[in-house]
């Protein structure tokens, strides 16, 4: 049920927005922990991210019918076909090849340093859109963002130092790559979300990644890899309910709550979250390094959002995946 279809009182509707903020950032980092865990089955990114798509799927497809009902009423605009397309490639970038990379740099780097690097985001979309936009960074802007990728290698020497190190920095790469698609996802979503609609084009474009993993799946697989162990159906609907379509809708109704500067400063209990769910369900070690290193991405981040950079007002698209 929507908690915003209740009338509530100022405070309790602020206190709705900061508990649905806080467990939303939690569930969606919890996702590294059960991706990481069911790679324990033996499967491959495809499978993994297909299983995924596929029980979150239905969810999707329930809210997008039901924002087409809405708009062929005329409670919300048509779509125009240059808005179907952009909202298709929207879904193919935001949602499939991010979270494709970010999959397979799960299998090479732990839960902990994948969520700092994909914690980089908000620093990817202002240094783009300085690219893009010639906007000019600020003092604020390069301290915040000087902070966050020192806490990101502190990180990434420590994993380095206690793995192979082709693997390590192979997985970095991955998830980067990731911060980056999804940056880029967030830029090009900001314009068409003001007439598209927050729930519509989370609802559109995940319908679109859904369909794109599937038949990345059958092109690689054949229909008996459907077949799998009991614990990757579980986690796989862990994964899609708690992890994917529960914290989507949470951080929108938190955004609708508190506005999204705040919903994304409570974004960032999921780094410190991962840290210690990692090291609670998959045995990593937690380390003075690591602490460090998120200590900084956490103040770096809290420093660019405290300001009137972009990242903020990119959140109404709904920002993790």
């Amino acid at each position: 049920m929507n908690p915003l279809a209740r009338p509530a009182t100022a405070p309790t509707s602020r206190i709705l927005g900061f508990f649905l903020a806080t467990l939303g950032a939690v569930l969606f980092a919890g996702k590294a922990i059960v991706v990481k865990l069911t790679y324990r089955y033996g499967i491959d990114a495809v499978t993994l991210i297909a299983f995924r798509m596929l029980f979150a799927m239905p969810f999707f497809a329930a809210v997008a019918w039901h924002e087409s009902r809405r708009a062929a009423r005329g409670e919300l605009p048509v779509l125009t076909m240059r808005e179907r397309v952009q909202l298709c490639l929207l879904g193919l970038l935001g949602y499939y090849f991010s979270s494709f990379l970010d999959f397979l740099g799960l299998r090479y780097v732990t839960a902990s340093l994948e969520r700092l690097i994909l914690f980089l985001s908000p620093t990817l979309v202002v240094l783009l859109s300085a690219w893009w936009f010639k906007r000019p960074v600020t003092r604020r802007q390069w301290v915040a963002m000087v902070a966050s990728y020192l806490g990101v290698i502190l990180v990434f020497a420590q994993d380095l130092a206690h793995d192979t190190g082709s693997h390590v920095a192979l997985g970095a790469m991955f998830i980067f790559g990731s911060a980056l698609s999804y940056a880029v996802y967030l830029i090009c979503s900001g314009e068409l979300v003001k007439r598209v609609g927050a729930t519509r084009l989370v609802a559109y474009a995940m319908l679109v990644s859904c369909l794109a993993c599937l038949v990345q799946f059958f092109l690689v697989h054949p229909p008996s890899m459907l077949v799998q162990p009991p614990g990757v159906y579980g986690y796989s609907f862990v994964h899609a309910t708690l992890n994917t379509v529960l914290p989507v809708f949470m951080l929108m109704w938190a955004v609708a709550l508190v506005g999204a500067p705040t919903a994304s400063l409570l974004g960032m209990v999921g780094p410190v979250s991962v840290l210690f769910l990692a090291a609670w369900l998959l045995d990593e070690p937690i380390t003075a390094w690591q602490l460090a290193g998120t200590a900084l991405v956490l103040f770096g981040i809290f420093v660019l959002m405290g300001g009137r950079g972009q990242p903020a007002r990119a959140d109404d698209t709904g920002r993790k995946r």
